[in-house]
Formats: structure tokens, sequence, C-alpha cells
């Protein structure tokens, strides 16, 4: 038997997993092994694993992140919008003071100085969170310069040439 392997007498149980279609993290389960032995053993049987099942299932993961990442972002910027209104709302402020520790309130017609620049920073984090997990899609426009300043320099060529021809035209005229 060679060294990190399943033990001789294990083998038909492994194959029997193998060809049930058990991937190699199940068939570590089962066996109550780990999933490196199970490696060794798959290539001293001669046998391998599919993996396509799993790329798809990661593929399929991943665009379920993607997706929820997406979510995400979109109510980071909710909160942030809903934030960024609560500095304009009628906010009341309240404090507890004075020696017998009295609770005291005002409300303004919008949120104070300071409760505006925490409001205002809330929502910049929640904006920056929502950028990280879904990026902007660059929009320069830097393609369409370049398709313009293309366009123009066709034009600028062909008006060239069309000058040329007609500078060639009355020189040949001319001469005649």
């Amino acid at each position: 038997m060679p060294d990190g392997t399943v033990s001789p007498d294990r083998f038909d149980e492994f194959r029997e997993h193998h060809t049930a279609g058990l991937g190699r993290n199940a068939i570590a389960r089962a066996m109550g092994l780990p999933a490196s032995v199970i490696s060794r053993t798959a290539v001293h049987l001669g046998l391998d694993f599919d993996r396509s099942r799993i790329q798809a299932a990661t593929a399929a993961r991943l665009a379920d992140l993607e997706e929820r990442r997406a979510l995400l972002a979109e109510d980071l910027v909710s909160d942030a919008e809903k934030l960024r209104q609560q500095m304009w709302e009628p906010t009341t402020v309240y404090a507890f003071g004075g020696k017998d520790n009295e609770y005291n309130e005002h409300t303004f017609g919008e949120a104070p100085a300071a409760e505006k620049r925490a409001l205002m920073g809330t929502a910049g984090m929640a904006i920056d969170r929502s950028l990280k997990l879904a990026p902007r899609e660059p929009n320069s426009g830097l393609d369409n310069a370049k398709s313009m300043l293309s366009s123009l320099g066709d034009a600028l060529t062909a008006l060239s040439r069309a000058e040329d021809e007609r500078e060639s035209e009355q020189a040949e005229g001319e001469q005649a």
C-alpha cells in the first residue's frame, strides 16, 4: 500500500463512493479520512473526479454572491439617501444634564450643524461601501472622443484630398 492512501481492504468502499459520483470531499466525510488521503488513493487507483459539476457550482455561487453584493450596494445607497434627507427634516435634540440630571429637548426646523456633519459622514461611508461592493463602470467618454476625432480626421483627410485634386486640375488647366 502506498504511503498516505486508503488501506487496500477499503478500496472497494472507495470505488463504490466514486462510482456513485461522490466528490473528493464527500468521500472523505463518508470514510472519515482527510481529503488528501482520498486524492492520493484516487491517483493510486487510476481514478479521477469530474470537476465540471464543482466548476458549475462555483460559478453559480459566485454569480449569487455578485447579485447579493449588488443588492447590498443598492441598499447602502438608499440608506445614504435617507440619511442625507434627515439633514433637512425637523430634528429633536435632547440631553440629560444639570445637577439633577434633567431631561431637556428642543426641536429644530432642520438638523443642527453637528448632527448634519454626523449624518453626512455616515452617508459618505455608506456610499463608499456601496462603491466597493459594486464599483462604478468607468465612463470617461474616451471611446466617444476617439470616435469623434477619428471621424473628424477622416473628414479632414477627405477635404484635403479634394482640395489637392482641385488644385491639381487647376494647374493642369493653366498649363494647357
